[in-house]
């Protein structure tokens, strides 16, 4: 709606705008493969629908979890006081770099996407062969490998995006605690103290869930090739219920978001 009124967006709107549409896609997605795959499961039999649904799902999941951790970067350029001249000069280009992080962002997400398709579907033609028993131990360490370049995959695009977080909450902290001890001696009230503290608690709070999300998400590799399991059945419903508590945590700690659904 703010778009629409004003017909541009600063570059933390576009981001939370970007991450919200992500979201959504990747839940849609979500919902859509598992209420196939219980209601209708022989419409998920047909290839190339089942490999769309999913590649689908997998890259709204991964574009989450790079524009989430584009928004704690952001946070922490924009608000953390470094002297570092790299650090400033960051400061200063940061909103016209914003479009092009999150361009990016989306490509690697798609590129990952595509990749981890293709190896899915070499494994599931690989299941196909596997019948023939004097290949049967070629087949098997092809699918192992197949298996692992996945896994390795995966893993990666996960640890990146937290280390940035992590790497984020930990220069905020800094930046705070420095900037805590120089305004010791004034007893005025200090707007980037203010600033300060409203970010590392969107990017504390953030850092916590991500780092259930990230140890979710390694087990959901773990626990991968094992079929009726309760574990990941409780690992699927955290992994669901965090963009949206998450974002319930985004908009509270936005004023103009938190006017707006109060408003709604």
């Amino acid at each position: 709606i703010a778009w629409v009124k004003k017909k541009t967006l600063n570059s933390n709107e576009k981001i939370l705008l970007l991450l919200g549409c992500s979201r959504i896609w990747y839940l849609g997605f979500t919902w859509i493969y598992r209420f196939l795959s219980m209601i209708y499961p022989n419409f998920l039999h047909v290839q190339t629908m089942r490999q769309l649904i999913r590649s689908l799902e997998t890259f709204f999941n991964y574009s989450n979890l790079w524009v989430s951790a584009c928004l704690c970067g952001f946070y922490c350029i924009k608000i953390a006081n470094f002297r570092n001249s790299f650090f400033i000069y960051l400061k200063v280009k940061i909103d016209k770099m914003v479009p092009w992080l999150l361009l990016g962002s989306e490509i690697v997400a798609l590129a990952i996407s595509i990749i981890i398709a293709d190896l899915s579907e070499t494994l599931e033609r690989n299941n196909l062969t596997s019948t023939c028993q004097e290949n049967f131990w070629k087949v098997t360490i092809r699918k192992d490998m197949h298996l692992l370049s996945t896994f390795l995959l995966s893993g990666f695009v996960f640890a990146a995006s937290f280390v940035l977080v992590i790497f984020s909450a930990v220069f905020l902290l800094f930046s705070l605690w420095r900037h805590k001890r120089t305004m010791q001696t004034s007893s005025m009230k200090d707007l980037s103290m203010d600033a300060h503290i409203r970010a590392m608690k969107s990017v504390l709070s953030f850092l916590v869930m991500y780092s259930i999300n990230f140890v979710c998400l390694l087990l959901t590799i773990i626990y991968a090739t094992k079929k009726e399991n309760i574990m990941k059945l409780l690992l699927y419903i955290y992994l669901c219920a965090f963009p949206g508590v998450h974002s319930l945590v985004l908009i509270f700690s936005n004023p103009k978001l938190g006017k707006a659904m109060l408003k709604i």
